[in-house]
């Protein structure tokens, strides 16, 4: 649930916010043709995007630099994150070429292969700079475009002068880059993970129908059988070499219901998980 939701717009664009939310909590965001600078207080869950499974846990603070693509956030509730507060900087190509229309050129013009998420160095000058926002977002009568433009160049330039230039270098580089969609790796990746056909699609960047025609071309399967068949074959081998509990090898191969779980593979092994460990654990 979003308890609080607070932006600054830049040019008719949101480019700063801030949200506190209270976990549990599923968000899903688009960044079309768009950087973000992603600053975590409290946080523990997982994002998904078409090409990364991001798993962050609750740490006091974390730091994401994402590129241009579909993600979704799964916040979990743990006994000490009552509340997550996110703050985002949106890097957008035109503006960021606007802001440094002579000292990079070089940056906003080369390309690089495709980089993926990055998690930040931990660095006292990004804790410092996001404080410096928090008083904006208690005064926000003193915001204004100038302050916008020089708070995104003081991002830019302390990524760049801390452990993360290279990761904030190919994050504006690639942001110009022709992305080109593997569905076969975005199921890979999330095939253990709890994302609905329609969510998929989304990372796919395709309609569900589309999604649905690739996929049987792709697996000669649908996508409900294919996805319970790999979690159940997951669920065998995490029950026949590990000590987990049923609730958590349910959750770790995308079941929020471990009931739900259960009643699955007895309907595919004749046996509860519990039944099938006692017989096949090692």
């Amino acid at each position: 649930m979003i308890l609080k939701n607070q932006s600054f717009t830049y040019k008719e664009k949101v480019i700063i916010e801030k949200v506190v939310l209270k976990p549990p909590y599923r968000h899903g965001r688009v960044f079309h043709n768009e950087g973000c600078f992603m600053y975590l207080k409290g946080a523990q869950g997982k994002m998904m995007s078409s090409e990364d499974n991001y798993n962050f846990k609750e740490e006091p603070k974390e730091a994401l630099l994402l590129k241009c693509d579909t993600y979704f956030l799964d916040f979990v509730k743990s006994a000490s994150n009552e509340e997550v507060e996110i703050i985002a900087i949106h890097l957008y190509p035109d503006i960021l070429k606007e802001l440094y229309s002579t000292e990079l050129p070089a940056i906003i013009q080369q390309s690089v292969k495709h980089p993926q998420t990055k998690k930040l160095a931990d660095d006292t000058t990004i804790t410092r700079f996001i404080e410096s926002l928090d008083f904006y977002f208690d005064n926000p009568n003193l915001v204004n475009d100038d302050l916008l433009e020089l708070k995104v160049r003081e991002l830019i330039l302390l990524l760049v002068q801390t452990k993360n230039a290279n990761s904030v270098l190919e994050l504006i580089q690639g942001l110009y880059d022709y992305r080109n969609i593997d569905l076969k790796k975005i199921v890979n990746l999330h095939q253990y993970n709890n994302l609905s056909i329609e969510e998929l699609a989304a990372l796919a960047s395709v309609s569900v129908s589309s999604f649905k025609r690739a996929f049987k071309k792709e697996f000669n399967d649908t996508p409900a059988h294919y996805f319970n068949v790999q979690k159940i074959k997951k669920a065998k081998e995490l029950l026949s070499l590990t000590d987990m509990a049923i609730s958590q090898i349910a959750y770790e191969i995308g079941f929020n219901d471990p009931l739900y779980f259960t009643r699955l593979f007895k309907k595919s092994e004749t046996l509860t998980p519990s039944e099938y460990r006692s017989k096949n654990h090692a």
